[in-house]
């Protein structure tokens, strides 16, 4: 390691001794020069000693300019690397070709000077972006005209692993280049790639930490930041949603990528020759290929996604993707229900996790056919009082009210969730009280067969002039009251809900809140048992005007309420006291006349029998 950094600094002070040689002015007469002939062609691997984050930002631009002009013309000669590894006979009989593989080598070194100086936490911010934009024009033509594909798999592994904060460069490739069809196709690829080489490289560094027996916290650490910075990348590419409708889209390589490998030249002539032959269906022809480029895309992109949401995600990160699931990737998926494992495990989590699965997993049983077992059972152990201060809420209850609209629904499941609800009713916020009100009226709307669970008041599922029968058959018979009056037997803490027994309960719950402290949740409960005795006048509630309700919220809707009869209280003498005697008629608050009152009227009476019984008088009467 001190071997490596030494060579390093002895490469940066022959740069520095070579750049205090030159002006600015010498540069550029060096690249003129360059440009001019090929006689000055030596004047190249000074040029390219400037191109680096230790040179002058002015300098590494003066070098840089010169560099691109004479290279841009010359890719579409230069050989591949391949090529010049493989061609080594021919290599040593054509001059031509011996020139040409050493321009490549030249080419080759200034596209790895050009990366490191783009992710160099010491590289200038304008330099930065001068110097993407000539990786992207290299990118552009550098396989012999055509898209570079290597050039570019370099550039973005260098930006997930770089030292530095990546959000500059991606923004900057956001802005400039993901709008071109070829780049999101090859961006895709690339992303697809390195969470291969992750995946491979996490897996060594386990084994290499297992013989060793040390700590690969630092491993997996880069391993989490990486996978961090490929799903931002992802996650900045534009939609596919609405490219059907397109006939004609951007390349940033005019040769394009969606056609076979072949000679540039070959295809070039195929397809002026295809244009002449068939300039009269040419709007038929471009809606065709809309739909292979369209199919195209959909599979890169379903394949960097998934590869993305197989690997191990961060915490941070697993929550993003949760939340944007359903809107920006199962859209633009091939296949949706390759989701179903990602999107089962998550919900299976519990918590906030399942209520962030829940949405897109709705999706895919409601718009792709998913079938999943266990739905009703998970979706019925999230409801706890922690639902109703989670931060997703207000699409959860919304998705809740979905699920339970089904009118194949069998009756024993919307009475569990109603008894649910109702149950957690008495332990939520005001705002979530009313959530439940609307949640339990749209299920007794759809669900007549379980309006037996409003007007139950006995625990054996009968109403109240069958019981009273049956108590006075009971008292004529053998003198004693029915068993299990009072007695709710619905089972709380069970989980599945066919065994909580919620059929023969009653939503006593819910009559309580008649006498609810919060005035919206009391006039709720009214409107409530209202709708149930005019159903034919009435409709469901929408879920969504309670489910982001808050104190605030409800605060606001009470003090904008119009009162038409408000209480009012007049005085004719200022009050100094909170309760006048008459207000309370027959009770005294001075102790010193309640201990007179009880000695004078019992004296013949032995107070110390009866002490216990009078500590227990003052305690009533201080507790009032």
């Amino acid at each position: 390691m001190a071997s490596i950094i030494s060579k390093k600094k002895k490469k940066d002070e022959e740069k520095k001794r070579k750049s205090e040689k030159y002006s600015l002015s010498d540069l550029k007469t060096l690249g003129n020069l360059l440009l001019s002939s090929r006689a000055h062609i030596n004047n190249l691997p000074i040029l390219l000693t400037f191109v680096s984050s230790s040179s002058s930002p002015h300098y590494a631009l003066e070098a840089l300019l010169s560099l691109q002009s004479f290279f841009l013309p010359l890719l579409p000669q230069l050989p591949s690397s391949t090529t010049t590894t493989t061609s080594t006979s021919q290599a040593q009989h054509d001059p031509d070709f011996i020139y040409l593989t050493w321009l490549r080598s030249k080419f080759d070194d200034l596209v790895n000077s050009l990366i490191d100086v783009s992710v160099s936490p010491h590289s200038n911010e304008a330099l930065r972006e001068v110097v993407v934009d000539t990786i992207m024009e290299f990118v552009k033509v550098g396989n012999g005209g055509r898209f570079h594909s290597s050039i570019y798999h370099r550039f973005i592994q260098s930006i997930v692993h770089s030292p530095i904060g990546i959000d500059v460069l991606v923004d900057l490739l956001a802005s400039k280049y993901f709008k071109y069809i070829d780049v999101r196709y090859f961006t895709y690829i690339t992303v697809e790639k390195l969470i291969r080489m992750l995946e491979a490289k996490d897996i060594s560094d386990n084994k290499i930490v297992r013989a060793d027996g040390g700590n690969g916290s630092h491993s997996r650490t880069s391993v989490e930041l990486a996978t961090h910075r490929m799903y931002y990348i992802l996650s900045h590419i534009p939609s596919l949603e609405g490219m059907g409708e397109k006939a004609d889209y951007e390349m940033w390589n005019g040769l394009g990528v969606f056609i076979k490998d072949g000679d540039p030249k070959e295809d070039s002539n195929r397809q002026k020759a295809e244009d002449k032959q068939h300039k009269t269906d040419k709007s038929s022809n471009n809606e065709l290929s809309a739909a292979v480029i369209v199919k195209k895309m959909k599979i890169k992109f379903t394949k960097a996604w998934i590869s993305l949401l197989r690997s191990p995600l961060p915490l941070d990160v697993y929550k993003e993707v949760l939340v944007t699931l359903h809107e920006a990737v199962i859209p633009q998926l091939s296949n949706p229900i390759l989701l179903c494992d990602f999107l089962t495990r998550s919900y299976d989590i519990g918590g906030v996790i399942s209520v962030m699965a829940l949405n897109s997993l709705y999706i895919l049983m409601t718009q792709h056919g998913l079938e999943y077992p266990n739905f009703y059972e998970k979706l019925y152990a999230l409801l706890a009082p922690s639902i109703f201060m989670a931060k997703h809420r207000a699409r959860f209850f919304e998705l809740l009210d979905s699920c339970l609209k089904s009118p194949l629904l069998p009756a024993y499941l919307a009475a569990a969730f109603a008894k649910k609800l109702s149950s957690l009713s008495l332990s939520v916020p005001p705002s979530g009280t009313l959530v439940i009100i609307a949640l339990i009226h749209n299920l007794l709307r759809r669900h007549p067969s379980i309006n037996c669970l409003v007007h139950r008041e006995d625990g054996d599922g009968i109403t109240r002039d069958d019981a009273k029968a049956r108590n006075d058959d009971e008292q004529e018979v053998s003198g004693s009251s029915s068993r299990g009056q009072g007695t709710d037997h619905f089972n709380k803490q069970e989980t599945d809900p066919v065994k909580t027994n919620a059929i023969r309960s009653s939503l006593w719950e819910i009559d309580t809140l008649r006498h609810h402290y919060c005035p919206p949740v009391s006039r709720f409960v009214l409107s409530l048992e209202n709708d149930l005795t005019v159903r034919r006048k009435t409709t469901e509630l929408a879920v969504t005007d309670f489910s982001s309700g808050s104190y605030a919220s409800i605060f606001r809707e009470e003090i904008r309420r119009r009162v038409k009869q408000v209480p009012l209280a007049f005085y004719k003498a200022t009050p100094t006291s909170l309760f006048s005697d008459s207000d309370f008629p027959g009770w005294i608050f001075n102790y010193e006349q309640i201990d007179n009152s009880v000695t004078g009227s019992n004296k013949n009476v032995d107070i110390s029998e009866d002490h216990d019984h009078g500590l227990a008088k003052r305690q009533r009467i201080e507790c009032l």
